[in-house]
């Protein structure tokens, strides 16, 4: 059997593969990026933060600032 010659051969193979693309995420991540409107992140601490904290105040700073960003994570349930 022959085709026509205006025609394109026939494919070897069937059709192509369904792609599936799935973006679910969690609602609790969802529901805690917006609170009242307003993104709320969890605080980390800050690398230069601790070096300039001992630097300047022999360490003791750094117990303070280590303790305010845990506080304030916690506090807000992050």
């Amino acid at each position: 059997m022959t085709t026509a010659p205006d025609q394109p051969p026939a494919q070897p193979y069937g059709q192509p593969p369904a792609i599936i693309i799935n973006n679910n995420i969690s609602t609790v991540a969802s529901a805690s990026a917006v609170i009242g409107g307003v993104g709320l992140r969890r605080r980390r601490q800050s690398l230069w933060v601790h070096f300039w904290l001992f630097m300047f105040t022999a360490g003791l700073g750094n117990v303070f600032y280590a303790v305010h960003v845990s506080r304030w994570n916690r506090d807000r349930g992050l």
